[in-house]
């Protein structure tokens, strides 16, 4: 299986504080990875260096096999293949259409290919019809499904969701709990972080634990794994 990004000897700092600090994580093609981990482990710090929005203090990062060099350029380009979706997610002012098609403008898409796409991402999140209605008739759960449907309009290769089902209805929960799990096999990697304890085992996921900004089992047995293999392997006794 390849890896769509890879972290090598990866650190990061806030002042004193050591936010994250990680010898090697690879992320899958075509896997959801379920992110956990207490209040300050590094989870969003991870997720940001993840979507290429913080610069690690040191370390690489590798994306489809490709070392990111953080040029403007560079990034432009990678930046365009991951999208990040926050907790508390902003919509813009004007209606849903405005909100879900407003990633797809930016990229020069408009027109009937524009309202197709849009049209298509609001029915995979069970929003179908509510191009016209307003942001602030939204409920919450409606709000973070037009906000899942925004990032799925722009195809990305690699999906980061910050804790997407936490402050949801519980038929918004489940509709997108849904469209996450069938993520991947459209092509799509995720990584999700969560508190739910359960979401394990509702979802077809792989595990990601950190704590105080460190992988924890299992994670940890495969970078340890990665470390044997750069070490000198040991005399043979005679």
């Amino acid at each position: 299986m390849q890896n769509i990004i890879e972290l090598q000897n990866v650190a990061k700092s806030y002042g004193n504080t050591i936010a994250l600090q990680l010898n090697r994580l690879a992320i899958g093609e075509g896997e959801l990875y379920l992110l956990a981990g207490p209040n300050g482990s590094g989870k969003s710090t991870l997720l940001n260096i993840l979507g290429f929005l913080t610069r690690p203090d040191r370390g690489d990062l590798l994306f489809s096999g490709e070392r990111v060099d953080w040029k403007r350029g560079t990034m432009t380009r990678l930046r365009r293949q991951v999208t990040l979706l926050h907790q508390s997610p902003y919509l813009f002012r004007g209606n849903v259409y405005d909100n879900v098609a407003y990633g797809l403008s930016l990229r020069g898409m408009g027109g009937v290919k524009a309202r197709e796409v849009v049209s298509e991402a609001l029915a995979t999140v069970g929003l179908d019809g509510f191009q016209l209605r307003k942001h602030t008739e939204l409920s919450g759960g409606e709000a973070q499904r037009v906000a899942m449907a925004r990032a799925l309009a722009l195809r990305p290769k690699l999906l980061l969701l910050d804790e997407p089902l936490a402050n949801v209805d519980q038929k918004s929960a489940r509709v997108l709990e849904e469209v996450i799990a069938a993520l991947p096999s459209m092509g799509t990697t995720v990584v999700m972080s969560s508190h739910d304890p359960d979401q394990q085992q509702r979802l077809p996921c792989k595990p990601i634990r950190l704590q105080g900004g460190r992988l924890a089992a299992p994670a940890m047995e495969e970078e340890r794994t990665f470390l044997r293999h750069l070490l000198p392997l040991p005399a043979l006794q005679v």
